[in-house]
């Protein structure tokens, strides 16, 4: 079975790609969004990027502390039902006696679910990876994706981030089944002599033999009962979209490996980047069931007119229909044994934590599925941290967890985001917030009563008109202006979007060829210019009152870290803006681990971090790891959400750089002060009159207060 993993060998998708996510020491576990780039800008990756920010120095801490002002964050938590709490499952299996299984990835953990819904910890301890061997609680493990269950009841785990197979007992003893902890391959061997590349599903036959979508390697692994492991079908380092023979054929990521209950002996691949679900015959015949490969999309239909948005997870009934977790539609599909394709559950890119009967259900990313004898279906819905239920007649529960992800108003923990970004306070002390993948901007009263200030939660779109009416595209950033007005960066829609105190939503810039560009960051002056920066470009842009847009500093598509006036300067990847009194324009550069600064005459100087790291220090000395989000306080303070190291930090008018909150490599959800407090993935960060600092933590679908 199977994880949430984005695998690509190039473009938008890093190796692996959870959600609800955190941060591991091989990969470095993201989220899709939909341009991809998000959230993680390291320039290394990896066990090279660890080494590195290792050797900083401790950092200066000030005595800021921090709480969960709105939205509710993942968890470890065991418990009945909705008690409990999960955080990116992503595998799920099924056993003879009712018991559900689920790799919960992100907290590195095995979870059990009894028939009655009671959730415990079956082995590993969450949040602390490792490759340990043992029982219960003392074994640890870094990612796992996916499990698979035998006839005699031994779980198989597919240990991610480690590389490797792991087994466990009835008893709860864990040991390494197959692989060597941290030591990629491809070879084919006996137990710990054979490699793997990040193995991300796994399904069991009838004669106990493990087949394993052995990811990165493009190809599917077998596993006897005596820890033989050769090559079942593909080439390892052959991606393409080839059928035939054994070696022959050539398969694009697979994630998603399923064996046929029906008796026929069929294995079942979803091909992940080719969008395709394969079969290969006991002799290894490897044929396109369905899909048609490299097209996308969620059409039904039979065999190659079906289209498939990235399949992942998948299972197989008594009857042989296959049923696969399309993760980016957010729906189950069906294929009959005949290559039939319809949509099971959830509707195509319409996504939610909602449960009801067929479309009417929504998921949200969904990486895994399992089947019963009964024929009901147990889906992993990854982003939305939570166990779903799907009967034979399509009706929808949620079996475990509690949605983290959504668009519910509320007050507190009651409200819901889904990946906010961007984040401003008006004047008044209101707060407003984008959230980014509901395609809305919502607003929080200073007692944290969340609600939706314009757009409609879930739907995209580019209509100008008052509050939900009015429609947006994936907005990232904003800012409050004079008289209280808020500007967003609307993505997608290429436009800067002006609301009113009353919601009225107009755009600045109309015409986008000659506009703001794609825009990430957004801020205004005192006299009204807007600042945009354009990240895929490399620039920043100006909007001057009268709606005259152009490239204020950098060199359109051309990277670099140069200082210098206007075009003579260059950023790479510049994300957040924010602009002090004086006019003066902070970007954080998140390419180039570095802030800059921008006088209103466009003259760019690098005024804090160089390299790739997490030390505090003075100016350059000072290390960041993909900084994305800064603001400006009346003390002309620069404050910054240092992503990658998931801290938030502080750059005084002396360039002296101190950290406020988090500790770096260090994600979670943990209120606290200084050291204790915990982020995952903070974006948006903003500062009210008197000093608190509000921060978008995009992960934990969370907006944290910091207060001095």
């Amino acid at each position: 079975m199977n994880p949430l993993v984005h695998l690509k060998k190039a473009g938008p998708f890093l190796i692996v790609a959870f959600v609800c996510f955190g941060l591991a020491p091989a990969i470095v576990a993201v989220t899709p969004t939909p341009d991809g780039d998000y959230p993680n800008v390291n320039t290394v990756e990896g066990e090279s990027a660890l080494s590195i920010l290792t050797t900083d120095e401790p950092s200066t801490y000030e005595p800021y502390s921090f709480t969960t002002f709105a939205g509710l964050p993942p968890g470890s938590a065991d418990g009945t039902g909705s008690a409990a709490r999960f955080n990116s499952p992503a595998g799920v299996a099924r056993d003879s006696a009712g018991n559900t299984y689920v790799a919960d990835t992100v907290n590195s953990t095995i979870r059990k679910i009894t028939p009655a819904g009671v959730v415990t910890t079956f082995a590993g301890l969450a949040g602390s990876t490792g490759s340990a061997n043992g029982t219960g609680s003392a074994a640890r493990f870094n990612g796992p994706a996916a499990v698979a269950i035998d006839s005699v009841g031994n779980i198989f785990v597919a240990d991610t981030n480690n590389s490797t197979i792991r087994k466990i007992t009835p008893a709860r003893v864990v040991s390494t089944f197959a692989g060597l902890a941290g030591s990629t391959g491809s070879a084919n061997g006996t137990g710990s002599t054979a490699r793997f590349s990040f193995p991300s599903a796994l399904a069991a036959d009838s004669a106990n033999n493990i087949y394993v979508a052995d990811t990165a390697n493009s190809t599917i692994r077998k596993i006897t009962p005596t820890r033989v492991v050769s090559t079942f079908a593909g080439l390892a380092g052959s991606i393409g979209t080839a059928n035939g023979i054994g070696s022959a054929a050539r398969f694009n990521f697979p994630s998603g490996v399923a064996v046929d209950r029906a008796g026929t002996g069929n294995i079942y691949v979803a091909d992940t980047s080719n969008f395709t679900i394969r079969q290969i015959t006991p002799a290894g015949v490897v044929t396109t069931l369905a899909g048609s490969p490299g097209v996308r999309g969620g059409a039904n239909g039979t065999g190659s007119a079906a289209r498939f948005d990235l399949p992942v997870g998948m299972a197989v009934n008594s009857a042989g229909n296959i049923y696969v977790a399309d993760a980016d539609a957010g729906t189950i599909r069906k294929i009959t044994p005949g290559a039939v394709v319809s949509t099971f559950a959830g509707s195509f890119a319409r996504y939610g934590s909602q449960n009801g009967t067929g479309s009417a259900a929504r998921f949200n990313l969904p990486g895994d599925v399992a089947v019963d004898s009964s024929n009901n279906l147990y889906v992993a819905d990854t982003n939305n941290c939570t166990i779903r239920k799907i009967t034979p007649a399509a009706v929808v529960t949620t079996l475990a967890g509690l949605a983290s992800p959504g668009h519910t108003n509320g007050t507190g923990s009651a409200a819901r985001f889904d990946f906010p970004q961007g984040v401003a306070v008006d004047t008044t002390g209101k707060i407003y917030v984008a959230d980014t993948v509901e395609s809305a901007i919502r607003k929080i009263t200073p007692t944290a009563v969340v609600s939706t200030f314009a757009g409609l939660p879930g739907t995209s779109g580019y209509v100008d008109a008052t509050g939900t009416a009015a429609r947006f595209s994936f907005p990232r950033w904003l800012t409050v202006g004079a008289f209280n007005n808020v500007y967003v960066g609307d993505t997608f829609n290429f436009v800067v979007r002006k609301i009113t105190p009353n919601a009225v939503v107009s755009s600045v810039v109309t015409n986008p060829a000659n506009g703001a560009g794609q825009l990430r960051g957004v801020a205004m002056d005192n006299s009204g210019n807007i600042y945009t920066a354009d990240s895929p470009h490399h620039t920043i842009r100006k909007i001057t009152p009268d709606g005259t847009a152009s490239i204020f500093a950098g060199l359109n598509d051309t990277p670099g870290t140069a200082n210098g006036i206007g075009s003579a300067a260059r950023f790479d990847s510049p994300i957040g803006l924010a602009v002090d009194g004086a006019g003066n324009v902070y970007v954080a550069d998140s390419g180039n681990n570095r802030i800059r600064k921008i006088t209103p005459a466009a003259g760019v100087t690098t005024f804090a971090g160089s390299v790739l790291g997490s030390a505090d220090g003075t100016g350059t000395a000072a290390r960041f790891n993909g900084p994305l989000g800064v603001a400006v306080d009346h003390s002309g303070n620069v404050l910054v959400t240092d992503t990658g190291n998931n801290t938030i930090r502080k750059i005084t008018p002396a360039r002296v750089v101190t950290t406020l909150g988090g500790l770096a490599l260090s994600p979670g959800t943990s209120d606290g002060a200084g050291i204790n407090a915990r982020f995952n993935s903070p974006r948006g960060i903003a500062v009210d009159s008197a000093g608190n600092i509000y921060v978008v933590d995009t992960a934990n679908h969370t907006i944290r207060l910091g207060t001095p």
